[in-house]
């Protein structure tokens, strides 16, 4: 089981790093890696196990940051109504991701983006593209799959992917005025 031991911060020099492609049929190990990955986003998510093993709440993880350079990353994202009940989940542990497509209409997370790589929040918006469009295998489904994300979840995959190229979040802040509004952006509670 991963926690937060195994999560490897942004003073690390790995973070930083290139990951690498990863080999589909997915070995026994990198299969392990996905659906470890996966528990604990689940997990973290459980506030009785989340505060059992001392879990920081997340909905992406990527590979690199448990100390593997390999290009996967997972999903979970609930999404609920207004009482609070599941709707549905995006959810998926995407194996070499690649976005085909995306909308020039950029969206931002009104209150910045976080990270579980991250140990101190750094303030700041960061511009991502509102609609993706990408292909990958889903380790979870054992499929290729082709996904169509918008608003919060078309972020979080941007967040994770950005991390397979060595990117963290805080990056992408305007450096004159971090917090500045995003002209014409989508802004997302």
């Amino acid at each position: 089981m991963i926690t937060m031991k195994d999560i490897i911060d942004d003073s690390h020099p790995l973070i930083r790093e290139i990951s690498k492609e990863v080999k589909v049929p997915l070995s026994e190990e990198d299969e392990k890696l996905a659906l470890d990955m996966f528990e604990y986003l689940k997990n973290s998510q459980d506030e009785e196990i989340a505060e059992k093993y001392d879990l920081r709440p997340g909905v992406g993880l990527a590979a690199v940051q448990v100390g593997q350079l390999k290009r996967m990353c997972a999903i979970y994202i609930p999404n609920v109504d207004s009482e609070g009940n599941v709707k549905n989940i995006d959810q998926w542990v995407l194996v070499n991701p690649k976005v085909i497509s995306y909308t020039e209409k950029e969206a931002y997370l009104r209150h910045g983006e976080g990270c579980l790589s991250v140990p101190e929040d750094k303030s700041g918006l960061v511009p991502r593209h509102a609609k993706i469009t990408l292909k990958a295998y889903d380790a979870l489904t054992k499929k290729d799959v082709k996904i169509v994300a918008r608003g919060f979840t078309a972020i979080c995959i941007q967040h994770e992917m950005d991390h397979f190229d060595g990117v963290l979040y805080y990056d992408h802040f305007n450096k004159e005025n971090p917090t500045a509004p995003i002209p014409n952006a989508m802004v997302i509670e």
